[in-house]
């Protein structure tokens, strides 16, 4: 959790604006928190609810132990509302239930935060209704609007907010982050590899069934080397029922697809940007029994069966194929 403006280093241009409007105490009425998921947009305009009405705060950043940091910590802060689509979509009677508890007055202070989830997804007569809010807001209305799909809000809307644009993590700041909630160098390469979204990534690595998701592509690639007689068994046996649905295959194909590059990457000395940092002796070692051009041929069957998964192909038949597939040359 991002406790001070200072913890936000993934994101140095939005803290750098939000830093300025607090010091001069020149906050726009609205903002408009734009970016892929998983980039910090929800922590942010918390942690920017709290710096608003912290009781103690030391320069911009709150305190945190006040009763309205934690009031704001747990979600019932009454001067803080948050709104989320019900069903697909953020409803007229929602943005209209807004606006009259908005004319009531602050049971903690003045001022009043409201946070727009999704604002994407406002329907049509929900976002004029809130188009009206914005043009005429109350001395001490906040709005942040948090968005993944800003080309799909009015333009209205999005002319009346201040912009604070969130970029993606690069792959070597989600590992920092992942590791910093005590998870291996392993399993957060791994997941890094596989998503942009810090929560997702978070997610996949304290679920169990990743951890063994990756430890099979580890004992399949191994297999299909040393004991390629018996990778059809331990298709049928150990990685179908493991891997028993789309998703799940999708991701165990995509970790094989991490093991193969990382064969091309021990062939050209570029060991650093492996991602089973965990097998580096055993890739070295299979590396130096194979060419270029036939890491880069397998790569290419495991990509065609991503391909053939999308369709409607036997899962089953479809692993046995890249099976054999890949023994090709060995």
């Amino acid at each position: 959790m991002i406790k001070s403006w200072s913890d936000l280093q993934s994101q140095p241009t939005v803290a750098r604006i939000v830093t300025n409007s607090l010091e001069r105490d020149r906050i726009a009425h609205a903002y408009l928190l734009d970016g892929m998921k998983g980039t910090g947009k929800k922590e942010v305009s918390y942690l920017f609810a709290k710096s608003l009405l912290c009781r103690e705060r030391t320069g911009v950043n709150p305190c945190q132990a006040c009763s309205n940091c934690k009031r704001i910590d747990s979600r019932n802060h009454p001067d803080v509302h948050v709104l989320e689509p019900d069903g697909n979509s953020i409803k007229k009677q929602q943005i209209q239930y807004l606006q009259e508890e908005f004319t009531k007055t602050g049971l903690e202070s003045k001022r009043k935060i409201y946070i727009i989830e999704h604002a994407d997804k406002m329907t049509k007569n929900a976002a004029n209704s809130l188009l009206k809010f914005l043009e005429e807001p109350n001395q001490e209305t906040y709005a942040f609007l948090l968005t993944e799909n800003v080309n799909q809000m009015l333009n209205t809307i999005i002319s009346r907010c201040q912009p604070l644009s969130f970029r993606a993590l690069t792959s070597e700041g989600l590992v920092n982050k992942l590791m910093a909630e005590d998870i291996s160098l392993p399993l957060a390469k791994s997941a890094a590899s596989l998503t942009n979204s810090l929560g997702e990534a978070v997610e996949l690595c304290r679920d169990d069934w990743f951890a063994l998701a990756r430890n099979l592509v580890i004992k399949l690639y191994e297999a299909i080397f040393n004991r390629p007689q018996a990778s059809l068994l331990f298709i049928q046996e150990k990685w179908m029922p493991h891997f028993s649905d789309r998703r799940q295959l999708e991701i165990g194909l995509d970790l094989m697809l991490f093991i193969y590059k990382d064969m091309l990457y021990a062939q050209l000395s570029k060991e650093g940007q492996m991602v089973f940092v965990d097998e580096k002796e055993l890739i070295q070692k299979l590396a130096l029994q194979t060419t270029q051009q036939r890491v880069t041929e397998h790569l290419s069957y495991i990509l065609q069966s991503k391909s053939r998964l999308a369709s409607n192909v036997n899962p089953h038949l479809l692993m046995e194929q890249l099976a054999l597939n890949l023994q090709e040359g060995y």
